[in-house]
């Protein structure tokens, strides 16, 4: 009897033993996450090696393994050319076992690779590209947008400044897929609200003579030179507005649509202020934000953007959900994310819709005079918390299937 009691004991650890490890579902032996952004143009402040370093931080917090499996971080330059993303993402997913692709800037590039990773079934936490359709027309259940979106920098903006009698508007836009969505929500918005849009003209990625658009914006009358462009777009339009002596003239404002903090410190507060726009982080917004910004600062020697803090976080939220569910395919940790609640230094109480907007609160900040910053990288004054259900796309307008089911 007691012989029949100690192999049944020793059956029943065999089995419990057997079940966790059939629940520790790591293929490969490792979770593998690959960083694609823009290494060395003319977003890279924006993504760039922040990102990487975001990333790594987000691993080595977490202990660098999951349920005793290693944890691995990859990155690449796509030099902002979808075709080169694409094909540095498929070599990833197929011959590197890359599990997950984080940041994905600008638009062009998180639309191509959205669409890979559906192909692919694996997961893309999209923080850098920006175009609201990812999560709209072309939403994908392996899609998780997080940190913001056209929608929400152009509408917010566009509302506020219209409170304040900004209401005849006209656009200088990149063309590409991030411009149009910029332009095409600050749009809505505006008739939505009874504005008025003057006109709008299309420019180059990386154009360095922005003169013949900006005298045409001039020209128009319009209370509002809208730029829906990014990055060092962005800076260029600024500098020579100031140039033609536009931001002195009184008579018009610019308002960016896009606009990064590492945008405002390249441009500085003499060129940048009194400047109204949305973001989704902003380090020096409470105790919480200091301190992981302080962190990253040492590393980086530069504050964190938006897509930077986003991406800690989305590597975090996506690794407790690995840890929870034990297994790293695509959908069964989707569904774990989407099911868990974001709460840390980015998000509070925020959450993955069923079409993969992750839903939390944006700012509305206002760009300091230079008299007003006190200390380095002291750039914003908080004018309002905008709550995430009203920051972003309601669901009840949304085209995305997913959220039909």
């Amino acid at each position: 009897m007691l012989k029949m009691k100690v192999l049944a004991s020793a059956l029943a650890l065999a089995m419990a033993a057997g079940g966790v490890h059939a629940q520790n579902k790591i293929s490969d032996g490792a979770v593998k996450i690959g960083v694609l952004t823009d290494m060395s143009s003319l977003f890279s402040d924006i993504g760039g090696q922040g990102s990487v370093i975001a990333a790594r931080m987000a691993v080595e917090d977490f202990g660098g393994k999951v349920n005793g499996m290693p944890i691995e971080v990859v990155f690449a330059d796509h030099q902002n050319k979808p075709d080169v993303a694409s094909s540095k993402a498929r070599q990833w997913y197929d011959e590197n076992k890359v599990d997950a692709i984080v940041d994905l800037l600008p638009s062009s590039v998180a639309l191509a690779i959205a669409n890979l990773a559906r192909e692919k079934n694996k997961i893309v936490l999209i923080s850098g590209g920006g175009t609201s359709s990812l999560t709209n027309e072309n939403c994908s259940p392996n899609t998780v947008h997080y940190t913001y979106d056209t929608y929400a920098l152009a509408t917010n903006t566009v509302n506020a400044m219209k409170k304040q009698g900004y209401d005849s508007w006209y656009f200088l836009t990149v063309d590409y897929a991030l411009g149009r969505a910029l332009e095409k929500d600050a749009t809505d918005a505006l008739n939505a609200n009874k504005g008025k849009i003057v006109g709008s003209l299309r420019h180059p990625t990386n154009a360095s003579d922005m003169a013949s658009y900006l005298l045409q914006a001039q020209a128009s009358g319009a209370k509002v030179i809208a730029l829906a462009n990014a990055g060092g777009d962005v800076i260029n339009v600024v500098k020579q507005a100031e140039q033609f002596g536009i931001l002195k003239s009184g008579k018009q404002v610019l308002a960016g649509l896009h606009v990064f903090i590492s945008d405002v410190h390249s441009m500085g507060l003499p060129l940048a202020q009194g400047m109204t726009l949305t973001t989704g982080f902003y380090w020096d917004q409470n105790d919480a934000s200091r301190a992981w910004s302080k962190r990253f600062f040492e590393r980086h020697k530069r504050m964190p953007t938006m897509v930077h803090a986003g991406i800690y976080s989305s590597v975090t939220h996506y690794l407790n959900s690995i840890k929870a569910t034990g297994s790293d395919e695509a959908q069964t940790v989707m569904a774990k994310m989407k099911a868990t609640p974001i709460n840390d230094f980015f998000a509070k109480n925020g959450r993955i819709r069923a079409d993969g907007r992750m839903v939390h609160d944006m700012l509305l900040v206002e760009v300091k005079k230079p008299a007003e910053s006190r200390t380095p990288w002291d750039y914003y004054k908080i004018k309002a918390v905008i709550p995430g259900d009203q920051a972003f796309l309601p669901a009840a307008k949304s085209v995305c299937p997913l959220m039909k089911k």
